[in-house]
């Protein structure tokens, strides 16, 4: 038997203007992960990202710390099939269509502008983007310059079938990508309705792991959204 793990990027920026970027916190998280993984002893054989600055500089930081550590880290190697769901196009393309056509949302992207500054931002950018990615993922309106859902989910699995096809035995495999990425490949494995990828998607914190072991003719969940490295309140966010 072989395990793939999935490791979710550290906390981003998600507001600033640059918001592909770890903020200190997502630094702190990633180190958690490398100090937490040497002190138990445990390596990889493969380990893969996304090419997305926050899925790398996650990876760059846990390796960096194997490194330090004089622990072996095999080199990281770098895939857009891991990208997360193309939430900027939506944001900037999908949002004007959607508001144009739906007085309902129209009314959420304002009260999401109207609490932009506030202590409310969360909450409200959240209720908006729920809405906007329920209709991307039934897929009810696409818009060019935005990669829709049946493509996203095309290319995530296909990186799933090429590492789990494999007849090779004993492989540790480590990958860095992101929530939509590790909500998909659960809803895959476990058989469940499509429209879940985005419900398991909101759960996942930043630097989880979750875990798959697999065979040539078998892949199992073997564990969701751990997070035994991050002792901290503080350290347990979601974006």
């Amino acid at each position: 038997m072989s395990s793939l793990i999935l490791v979710r990027h550290g906390h981003a920026r998600s507001f600033d203007q640059d918001s592909d970027q770890l903020s200190l916190t997502g630094e702190v998280q990633a180190r958690a992960l490398a100090n937490y993984w040497i002190e138990q002893g445990q390596s990889c054989n493969e380990v893969y990202c996304g090419s997305l600055t926050r899925q790398r500089q996650t990876a760059e930081i846990v390796g960096r710390c194997f490194n330090e550590a004089g622990a072996n880290w095999p080199h990281l190697q770098t895939t857009s099939e891991l990208n997360e769901y193309d939430a900027r196009g939506m944001i900037n393309l999908l949002i004007p269509a959607l508001a144009e056509r739906d007085s309902g949302f129209r009314e959420l992207v304002a009260d999401f502008e109207l609490k932009r500054n506030t202590p409310e931002r969360n909450r409200s950018f959240q209720k908006m983007f729920e809405a906007l990615t329920s209709v991307w993922q039934q897929q009810e309106l696409e818009v060019e310059g935005v990669e829709s859902c049946s493509t996203f989910r095309t290319r995530v699995r296909a990186f799933l079938e090429g590492i789990t096809s494999s007849e090779q035995s004993g492989r540790r495999i480590v990958v860095f990508t992101s929530g939509g990425v590790i909500g998909l490949f659960v809803q895959t494995v476990l058989g469940a309705p499509e429209v879940k990828m985005l419900d398991l998607n909101w759960r996942i914190r930043n630097c989880s792991l979750t875990e798959f072991i697999f065979s040539r003719d078998r892949l199992s969940l073997d564990y969701f959204n751990a997070t035994p490295h991050l002792n901290e309140p503080s350290l347990i966010t979601y974006r």
